[in-house]
């Protein structure tokens, strides 16, 4: 039973205002074994919330995860006042092969009203005991609804495109090199920090079924749980008093081709560092 976990570990932060990566693995083997692991907001080059460098989280967590198969997005890369690059993104870890990797740059519209940043999807495609697997890592704006609608889109564009890709496979044998017809699976699984609630109009823009009959995406949590109020994955530990109830912002999609296999889906109550919470998804 394949398990894949998603978690925004903002920057391995902990209570106390540091960052551990450390903690961020052993947080994670607490939890549950995973074959397949999200992570957004790895960062490179920023300080902690108490002034301590991060380094680079990239190599860090790559040097604390040996024998899986990696791959990494940078979303953000931006120059430091000393002149070194400043860099955020995500990573999947991967217990399967990595047949493919495709980094794919969300749309970025103006919004003068909020602050925002750039956002991005990492895809890969992954050969399972079970068939092949399209694995997305991803993370949405957080402040601006016209760009996480605009990124909600392209997300839906990328499903539609993957879905043709595999009916229609190119040709292109091996020795074609850059033109090799490598697939890309039907099959998808989305997974991250969607920074929606569920309900909302981006929530069911995403989930909305397709023109062409392409399969929608369908909320894990809601295959498994009918008519349950998701688990919050937001806020659990927050000490602010004006901070308000837990809320639900991470999300595991599967496409409708995998309604029938989602087993489990579950959130880690217990990390107190990273705002989030990691979440669960399990495979029949």
């Amino acid at each position: 039973m394949p398990k894949l976990i998603t978690w925004n570990m903002q920057s391995a932060r902990t209570a106390q205002g540091g960052a551990d990566l450390d903690r961020v693995v052993a947080t994670l083997s607490r939890f549950s074994h995973f074959d397949v692991l999200c992570l957004q907001e790895v960062a490179c080059g920023y300080e902690a919330r108490d002034g301590s460098p991060l380094g680079d989280q990239f190599k860090g967590l790559a040097l604390r995860l040996p024998g899986y198969n990696l791959a990494t997005c940078t979303t953000l890369d931006t120059l430091a006042p000393e002149g070194s690059r400043r860099r955020i993104g995500t990573m999947i870890f991967s217990r399967y092969r990595i047949l493919q990797v495709l980094r794919h740059s969300l749309p970025w519209p103006p919004d003068p009203e909020v602050m925002s940043m750039p956002r991005s999807a990492l895809e890969v495609t992954l050969q399972t005991p079970c068939g092949l697997l399209r694995v997305l890592s991803v993370h949405l704006e957080y402040f601006s609804l016209v760009q996480r609608m605009a990124q909600v889109e392209r997300l839906r564009e990328l499903h539609r495109e993957a879905v043709l890709h595999a009916r229609t496979p190119r040709p292109g044998e091996p020795e074609a090199g850059p033109f090799e017809a490598l697939p890309r699976a039907a099959h998808a699984i989305l997974l991250g920090d969607f920074n929606m609630l569920p309900g909302s109009p981006e929530y069911a823009r995403l989930l909305a079924p397709f023109a062409d009959g392409t399969p929608a995406l369908r909320d894990a949590w809601s295959l498994t749980q009918p008519g349950r109020r998701h688990a919050p994955t937001v806020g659990l530990h927050d000490d602010n008093p004006d901070a308000g109830a837990p809320f639900t912002f991470d999300f595991a999609f599967v496409g409708a081709g995998l309604a029938e296999r989602v087993g489990r889906v579950r959130v880690d109550a217990a990390e107190t560092g990273s705002d989030h919470q990691a979440l669960l998804l399990e495979l029949a």
